[in-house]
Order: structure tokens, then C-alpha cells, then sequence
């Protein structure tokens, strides 16, 4: 574990690699899962102010699903998260091209529509943090369904860390970021001393 600031960060984070591949898991964390994505408070608010917008992105099955179970809910851990389609896929999914999966956030933020991107949690994956009182545990949530990715991360030798470069440094700042890449490099360094 890596201590940065009130982070404590596994060290998959750093030593793994990854790299999506959507063209092999087709987006399958939009639609895998025992819940919706996880939600901030003030995520929730811009949901709500930006669902107009976004709505014109969504297939009607999915705009439906909203009408009947509202843009996100509680869950059984008492986390707030998105809605889903048939309990399974999330409500602000869109099928694009091959059936890839995409986030209608995203796709209207490229658009130009919004200033959303999508929710964190979802720019993040596949890390998670999980908030304590004193501090956040950013951990590697290595699961099946992200086998393309590792695959696809390790041709490229591309860290975890640096693909996720954006949504961390979103999420915690440009000097934090620069301390876990300082860190880093550090473990390269040491590694290559033993070699």
C-alpha cells in the first residue's frame, strides 16, 4: 500500500497493467454488476439537470425505465446509484456500433451538450475508492469481464495508473497525481537495482 495525502493506494494501481478494449468487452461494466454505478450527492443533482439533454441519447426501453424507477436510487447496501434496465443494464447505456456499450454522459459531453462527463465511478473503473473518515482506499477491482483490458494493457505496457491518468487527477488533482507517478517511478527504480 502507498500512502498519498489521505489516499491509501493499492499497489495493483501502480503495477498492473491496463488498457480498455472495447471492441473485445463490448462495455460489459455498463451492463455486469449487482448494482448501478455509484453516485455522489452533487452527481446525482447534475444527473437531474442534465437528464433533458441526455434523454435524446437514450433507446426509448431505457428512457421507460427512468419513468418507472426514477435516474438512480438506493441500493440494498445504501449506496446511491444509477438505475438500471431490466436489473441489469444501466439506464444511461447507449448500443453503439458491433454492440458496444457507451455512457450517453459521455457521448453528449463529447457533443458539446454538457459539462458532465459521466459519473466518477464509472471514469475511474476499473479502480474504486471506497471514502473512510479519515481516509479513501483506491483499490484495483480486478474482475473477468476486464481480461481484454489487462490483455490489452499489457501489450501496450501501459500502467493502471497512467490509463486512468484523467479521472484520477479529476478526482484527487494534478500534484496528487504527480506524487503517485513520482511513486512510481520510484518502484522502477528499485526494481531495476535488483535485477
Amino acid at each position: 500500500m502507498l500512502e498519498i495525502g489521505k489516499t491509501i493506494v493499492s499497489l495493483d494501481v501502480l503495477e498492473e497493467y491496463f488498457s480498455c478494449d472495447l471492441s473485445k468487452c463490448k462495455g460489459a461494466c455498463c451492463i455486469e454488476g449487482d448494482s448501478g454505478a455509484p453516485l455522489t450527492k452533487s452527481e446525482a443533482k447534475k444527473i437531474k439537470e442534465v437528464y433533458p439533454i441526455v434523454k435524446e441519447y437514450l433507446a426509448p426501453r431505457n428512457n421507460k425505465a427512468i419513468e418507472i424507477q426514477d435516474l438512480y436510487f438506493i441500493d440494498k447496501e445504501g449506496d446511491l446509484v444509477t438505475s438500471l434496465v431490466e436489473n441489469r443494464e444501466c439506464v444511461f447505456s447507449i448500443r453503439e456500433k458491433k454492440g458496444v456499450l457507451k455512457c450517453a454522459f459521455e457521448k453528449a459531453f463529447l457533443d458539446g451538450k454538457t459539462d458532465f462527463q459521466k459519473p466518477l465511478s464509472c471514469h475511474l473503473f476499473p479502480v474504486r475508492i471506497t471514502e473512510y473518515k479519515r481516509f479513501d482506499a483506491v483499490n484495483y477491482e480486478k474482475l473477468d469481464i476486464c481480461k481484454p483490458g489487462r490483455l490489452c494493457g499489457a501489450s501496450r505496457k501501459l500502467p493502471l495508473y497512467k490509463f486512468l491518468q484523467e479521472p484520477l487527477t479529476r478526482k484527487y488533482g494534478e500534484e496528487w497525481f504527480r506524487q503517485l507517478e513520482f511513486a512510481y517511478n520510484h518502484f522502477q527504480e528499485e526494481k531495476s537495482k535488483k535485477i
